[in-house]
């Protein structure tokens, strides 16, 4: 018995639990198992039928850590670095390591002008970036927007007075370039 100073039974032998229980011990016998042979230690078999993965072929230079002699077998394809943003990523991974800073915070500043180049990219289409619905500014107003925050313990409190200005501020620079933009080509003309 746990926690008493009696002595714990002795455990009954394979004969004594082979009487007791029909059906004990029947996987003793290794001859009786069907796993046996995945049980087997062999260090030459790894199941592998290669001795290096085929390498996937590259249809354009890849981005590759300075750390590593090579690109791994298999990689993402789906977005190819394009534009600046696809050069400042090059740079990121050519020169720094990524054990550095430096080498986070170009991919993270790569992924804002990614971001920035897809939003222009989208006014040249017939159904350019909507920030009013695709910001989710609407449901501010229609969905208890500021009831949710006030008299809350949410963590994210804090930061709540700049998420207008980081939402928000990439287009009025964006409007007030554009403003300026089509106002200097007005005075050209004029």
């Amino acid at each position: 018995m746990t926690y008493t100073p009696e002595k714990p039974p002795i455990a009954e032998s394979s004969d004594q639990l082979r009487a007791r229980i029909p059906g004990w011990g029947a996987d003793l016998d290794p001859r009786d198992r069907p796993s046996v042979p995945k049980l087997k230690f062999d260090p030459n078999l790894s199941g592998a039928h290669w001795e290096f993965p085929e390498q996937q072929p590259e249809k354009w230079p890849r981005e590759r850590s300075i750390e590593h002699k090579f690109l791994t077998p298999v990689f993402g394809t789906t977005c190819p670095p394009r534009g600046l943003s696809g050069a400042m990523r090059r740079i990121a991974y050519a020169r720094y390591s990524e054990g550095r800073a430096a080498h986070w915070l170009l991919l993270l500043a790569a992924d804002r002008v990614d971001a920035g180049e897809n939003h222009l990219l989208s006014f040249l289409t017939l159904h350019p970036d909507n920030p009013i619905t695709e910001t989710g500014v609407l449901s501010e107003f229609t969905r208890h927007g500021l009831s949710s925050r006030l008299g809350r313990k949410r963590a994210d409190l804090i930061h709540q007075a700049l998420d207008p200005i980081i939402v928000a501020g990439p287009w009025v620079v964006a409007g007030a370039a554009a403003f300026a933009g089509l106002r200097a080509l007005r005075n050209r003309r004029g």
